[in-house]
């Protein structure tokens, strides 16, 4: 019989002795041993429900380390086994009684005191206005509005004033007919605002009253020719008819040369200003114009502007200099084109 002193449970190494008889494979010993620690956990959760005591395994007799104990802290190992002991009811004494106490004041008083979050979080933020900024936003009120929207037509009417002065002041033109040789023109006076046809009309009427021409009747051939058979040539460039000379004033236009196809005054002094209306001032200037000799551009090269007969030019386009003349793109950058002949030879000359 078994004597009652000897405990019925067995231990996990005392099953595992009994059931591992025989084997070989490390795989079988592994699966045995599995299943006895599942057995005995089995019994350990019966014993419990039904209040019967019960030597439950331990974990440490299976070889198994428990999850929760930290083997290289031995003070949370002794921690965790006082608070085991508190939970069944024994009062036991432990070394680290004061330290822990001393801790848990410790951890007692920190956690009476409200953290920085959580101070932060219940005040409201107030932001205030940064006082490293220059500009302070003025208030939109209906008087600013008025006020702006004011300034913003005294300024427009102050821009048209000026664009009108410009248009309307005068420049001179220096020119030559050209038919292969350089024929004398002289002067044509004309107003930025004009247009190329106006200078093309005023050069005809030149080359009628100078008779240019070998022909006897030369100045009823310049009687018979339009506007539209005259081309202008500033430098190389062949200047369309419907510009208007403030384009390129304004613009800044330059030709293949580097040099600007017209090169005026874009701006007006504050005494050439207009101070009445423009048709009074037209009426003034129409009086009293100053000499021609007198204008803006009255000393340039007259060979520089050239008015061609387009016929002429039709016959004679592929040939010097008439092969390297083009007519003008606004969209095209004459600085970086490479010149070349209708070859298609670059020129090594500017």
């Amino acid at each position: 019989m078994t004597s009652r002193f000897t405990s019925q449970n067995k231990t996990t190494q005392q099953r595992l002795s009994t059931h591992t008889v025989g084997l070989v494979a490390l795989s079988d010993f592994r699966k045995r041993r599995a299943e006895v620690i599942e057995q005995q956990e089995r019994e350990a959760r019966d014993a419990i429900a039904t209040g019967t005591p019960l030597d439950t395994p331990e974990r440490s007799r299976t070889g198994t380390p428990d999850d929760n104990t930290d083997v290289s802290n031995p003070r949370k190992k002794k921690k965790k086994e006082k608070k085991v002991a508190k939970g069944r009811g024994a009062k036991l004494s432990f070394a680290d009684d004061d330290d822990e106490n001393e801790g848990d004041e410790n951890s007692g008083q920190g956690g009476d005191e409200p953290k920085d979050g959580e101070e932060s979080g219940e005040k409201k933020l107030k932001f205030k206005a940064n006082s490293s900024v220059s500009v302070v936003p003025r208030a939109v009120t209906k008087a600013a509005l008025r006020r702006e929207a004011a300034e913003r037509e005294t300024l427009r009417r102050e821009f048209l004033m000026r664009q009108e002065a410009v248009k309307l002041t005068e420049i001179a033109i220096p020119f030559v007919f050209y038919d292969g040789t350089d024929i004398p023109g002289g002067v044509v006076r004309v107003k930025k605002g004009d247009f190329i046809w106006v200078f093309l009309d005023k050069s005809r009427k030149v080359g009628a009253d100078l008779g240019v021409g070998e022909k006897a009747n030369a100045r009823r051939e310049w009687a018979r020719v339009g506007v539209d058979d005259l081309m202008m040539v500033r430098g190389n460039i062949i200047v369309p008819h419907h510009y208007d000379f403030l384009f390129f004033i304004m613009n800044k236009t330059a030709g293949p040369t580097g040099k600007l196809l017209f090169d005026y005054v874009s701006e007006v002094s504050e005494s050439t200003l207009p101070k009445r209306s423009v048709d009074e001032q037209a009426v003034k200037s129409a009086s009293t114009q100053p000499a021609v000799n007198s204008l803006e551009g009255a000393l340039d090269d007259p060979t520089f502007t050239k008015v061609v007969d387009r016929r002429w030019y039709e016959r004679n386009k592929h040939i010097y200099p008439a092969s390297v003349w083009q007519e003008f793109d606004p969209e095209k950058d004459y600085q970086k084109e490479v010149r070349r002949d209708l070859g298609g030879n670059a020129f090594f000359y500017s």
